[in-house]
């Protein structure tokens, strides 16, 4: 392998730096001017101390205990994806609200009812219900491709219902602890409830 242009240029100014910095002589510049191009290596000569440093590695341990050691590799077998990186990394970093509209209003369908129980007024909840319902109707409506939408709308009369009755039940059961543990302080005061600590 020959020097090309820019590192013969680039080896100019730093052996002039050299001797304007007073690191080198002219005789040394001259001797190594008149000495021949350094041989480059070949292919299989890189591939034999690539193999060595690896050798070596092995047995001085430094493989031993990587993570994942033991374990099948991943999607191993499976059929190529090309958006295979784009899937890992949703999966590891557990990024939510990503994908085609389809498939976000699936998923936030399945945890409506969960997201209307952390409300605490009505209103609130007729509101998010009704931009449920706006969002699915445009989802509909959209003529991007991907997945068809299959989200159904929700009666929001009948969720407002079903929401005061989750509520209700809920208060119900909250008031039910209460006296329970009301009951059992009372049962075993606190200087009793000590000792048994």
């Amino acid at each position: 392998m020959t020097e090309g242009p820019r590192e013969a240029a680039e080896r100019y100014r730093f052996q002039k730096w050299q001797r304007d910095q007073g690191y080198t002589s002219d005789e040394e510049d001259a001797a190594e001017a008149a000495a021949p191009p350094a041989r480059g290596f070949s292919a299989a000569e890189r591939a034999a101390v690539v193999e060595n440093s690896i050798q070596q590695a092995i047995r001085r341990g430094e493989f031993n205990d990587l993570p994942g050691a033991g374990k099948p590799i991943p999607g191993l077998g499976a059929t190529h994806d090309p958006d295979w990186w784009i899937r890992r990394k949703i999966e590891t970093e557990k990024l939510t609200g990503l994908g085609p509209p389809a498939l976000r209003l699936r998923v936030e369908n399945t945890e409506l009812d969960g997201r209307l129980d952390a409300l605490s007024r009505e209103a609130e909840v007729r509101e998010a219900l009704e931009d449920f319902n706006r969002r699915v109707i445009d989802a509909r409506r959209q003529l991007q491709g991907g997945p068809p939408v299959v989200t159904p709308t929700r009666d929001i009369d009948a969720e407002v219902a079903a929401w005061r009755e989750r509520r209700s039940a809920r208060v119900a059961a909250q008031a039910q602890a209460d006296a329970e543990d009301a009951a059992e302080r009372r049962r075993h005061p606190w200087w009793r409830r000590r000792g048994r600590a």
